[in-house]
């Protein structure tokens, strides 16, 4: 094998669809006006006390300019087409022209933890109610990961190395990871990464509720009346994470792709730090968790003090939490007060493999801006006391230096640390 280039990698673009926003202008503006993106489900119908989700607000396949009605047919794993139009986005966002130098050296790595889920369950409908031979013959290909990235491919016109990186919650970090250091090693030059998930269907809502993951919202809750309070992060009365669709996508570039194609970086990428937990397939595991978070550090060759503001995991369940600030606390010790903690999913929920490339965009277009986007929908836990979540509203705030953690099912960790150019 060669030996690594050891080339700088910047995000220089991304695109995203989230319960705030079909694309990721919107999602931003309402990100830094503090709303939150939940409502009751309309997808699909549910008895389920977690009612409450996060849904794409005005997302319709039928609008794309790429997809004719036979498309939107046979790919009716709602994640193939959101990928595409994401992928699309991100890369008219980082004007990376696609051609014939570089087009080869591009890749795709979009990873989605549920894949077609959507799909399979109009399958077997249609394989229960209306016999065998109704089963759609795209069936398999709109459960395959990778399939949404191979078509973003064709819609676009690279030609690089396409997989699908699957870390569950962590996918998106784990995506960001690996295409960083492909880069770095000279395998391509420019990458697309992240997560996209669309699972609301009555299955997956039912699933996270009876493992009691989700909230579940009855009488006398403050999210029974306002649906957007039903994800609070770090709250007093956090009961679970909401669920939600949507993704995003990062591109990736070396650094000396920048001048050569006029590009414009918003962000390096320092440290990738991951582990797993060898513990439970749901629990956090405190040890490995804290092993993340120093080995990102280590990699971007920085010490704990030079983090600046953390983007959390930060999924509203109780023990999660708990555990995750625990962790922090032995990362960064009495440090950790002065450094400004939040969580985008108080307000787009938990997007499962989108959630940490949301997180991403979010945090480099914040660091943009010199602001911190807050934890809304947020009462002090007096656990919580020294941790400074950015309560509510979004702050003015310089940072450059930052720290995303995601955590998974199945004892996953990816932890990034960025730097704002």
């Amino acid at each position: 094998m060669k030996a690594p280039l050891n080339r700088k990698v910047f995000v220089v673009g991304y695109g995203a669809a989230t319960p705030l926003g079909k694309d990721f202008s919107a999602t931003w503006q309402h990100a830094v006006e503090g709303k939150a993106g939940f409502r009751r489900v309309t997808k699909c119908e549910t008895q389920s006390d977690s009612f409450v989700v996060g849904e794409i607000p005005g997302w319709n396949p039928d609008d794309l300019d790429f997809a004719n009605k036979k498309e939107v047919y046979n790919w009716n794993a709602d994640y193939v087409l959101l990928t595409m139009a994401i992928c699309r986005e991100a890369i008219e966002h980082a004007k990376l022209p696609v051609n014939d130098e570089t087009g080869p050296r591009t890749a795709c790595l979009i990873g989605s933890a549920l894949n077609g889920t959507d799909a399979y369950r109009i399958a077997m409908d249609a394989y229960v109610n209306r016999g065998p031979f109704k089963v759609s013959p795209y069936l398999l290909p709109n459960l395959c990961a990778n399939i949404p990235s191979g078509k973003a491919g064709v819609l676009l016109g690279f030609t690089g190395p396409v997989f699908s990186p699957e870390g569950a919650c962590a996918t998106g970090n784990h995506a960001l990871g690996i295409g960083a250091r492909m880069i770095r090693d000279g395998d391509c030059d420019f990458a697309l990464a992240g997560g996209v998930d669309t699972c609301i269907i009555p299955e997956i809502i039912q699933g996270f509720a009876n493992m009691r993951a989700t909230i579940e919202i009855t009488e006398g809750d403050r999210a029974f009346s306002d649906h957007t309070q039903a994800s609070r992060p770090f709250s007093a009365d956090r009961k679970g994470f909401v669920l939600s669709e949507g993704g995003a996508v990062l591109v990736l570039a070396a650094e000396e792709m920048i001048d050569r194609y006029d590009l414009l970086p918003k962000a390096e990428v320092m440290g990738i730090g991951w582990t797993s937990d060898a513990y439970h397939f749901t629990a956090p595991n405190p040890g490995t968790i804290v092993r993340a978070i120093h080995e990102a550090i280590d990699d971007a060759e920085l010490k704990p003090d030079d983090i600046q503001y953390i983007n959390a995991h930060g999924t509203s369940t109780p023990k999660g939490d708990k555990t995750e600030v625990k962790c922090l606390r032995e990362v960064f010790g009495n440090s950790l007060e002065r450094i400004p903690v939040s969580s985008n999913k108080s307000q787009v929920g938990h997007t499962l493999a989108g959630a940490a490339s949301i997180e991403a965009a979010l945090s480099i277009e914040a660091m943009r801006n010199a602001l911190i986007l807050p934890t809304v929908n947020h009462i002090p836990d007096h656990e919580f006391s020294d941790i400074d979540v950015v309560p509510n509203q979004t702050r003015h705030q310089k940072t450059e230096i930052m720290l995303s953690n995601a955590f998974g099912f199945g004892g996953t960790n990816c932890c990034i640390v960025l730097r704002g150019v």
